[in-house]
């Protein structure tokens, strides 16, 4: 079983209407369990893999995820693309609830996550600048405007810890830093998308003003459920046009990220581990 994009879906979306050919895979990785099984199917004519983040149900936190996991998982099942949905809320005005924001920046305000395959007698610096795939964003892009959906490509997605909201006080701040939308969960997988050499991009869903906004001044969970449910329509909907869209070549430079990031002597490696992250580096070692 294998797939060419892989769909992570966020709060809301615990699965993906329009798949063909469905078929389950269960993996076992070397960093443990994904949060649930990977859905495969054909969209779109294209190899489809999809995982509902949080797991079907929604019973895993996002301070609880095993982000190596469901990345590893992803690359094991040859995926070499990756759309990322996730709720978040907006800390500017226009971005309004319903719209759709395609971050090209991430900012870091998690507390001990691990965010890297690396380890273990492998040291691996990658280049994380620019940490959105471009290629995949237009595609992206081009889709939400092709579904009727409001889009800005562009800003910066603040990662949280959780699981509660933002107080007053942190939202302000945040958007004293020039923050567009925050969120939980995609920093951790976009770093570890780059290290597996997987294009990403994450599909930000605005649901509420977080608590900034003096007519949102109380974020509640049925706020946004109710939200996230109008998004979901939505999100299926661009998904489809962007993986109808998605050039059967990559031209960027995600394929080779780690080209130039092992700074360990191979020699010094040991063997543990380059058996456990053969997947990733083994084309580097012959």
């Amino acid at each position: 079983m294998t797939a060419e994009i892989g769909i992570i879906g966020g709060s809301g979306l615990y699965s993906m209407p329009g798949f063909e050919q469905q078929e389950e895979a269960t993996i076992d990785t070397p960093f443990g369990w994904p949060s649930d099984n990977y859905v495969l199917g054909t969209l779109a004519g294209r190899r489809v893999a999809f995982l509902p983040r949080h797991g079907r149900g929604h019973r895993i936190s996002p301070s609880e995820l095993n982000f190596r996991a469901n990345i590893y998982g992803m690359k094991a099942l040859g995926v070499e693309r990756i759309i990322s949905l996730s709720a978040v809320g907006s800390l500017k005005e226009e971005h309004r609830p319903l719209d759709f924001v395609i971050p090209d920046q991430f900012f870091d305000r998690t507390r001990g996550r691990v965010s890297t395959f690396f380890g273990e007698g492998l040291v691996a610096h990658i280049s994380f600048a620019d940490p959105v795939c471009p290629e995949m964003a237009c595609v992206v892009e081009n889709a939400c405007r092709a579904a009727g959906v409001n889009v800005k490509q562009g800003g910066t997605y603040l990662c949280m810890e959780g699981p509660a909201f933002s107080t007053k006080a942190e939202s302000h701040v945040y958007r004293s830093w020039g923050m567009d939308v925050i969120g939980m969960t995609n920093l951790q997988e976009a770093k570890l998308a780059r290290e597996a050499e997987i294009c990403y991009v994450t599909i930000a869903m605005v649901t509420d003003y977080d608590c900034w906004h003096p007519e949102h001044d109380a974020v509640t969970v049925n706020d946004i459920i109710t939200n996230l449910m109008k998004n979901a329509d939505n999100a299926c909907k661009v998904v489809a046009a962007a993986v109808a869209g998605m050039p059967d070549k990559r031209e960027c430079k995600c394929g080779s990220a780690l080209a130039h990031a092992n700074i360990t002597d191979r020699k010094a490696i040991p063997e543990a581990t380059k058996k456990k992250l053969e997947l990733l580096i083994g084309k580097y070692l012959v």
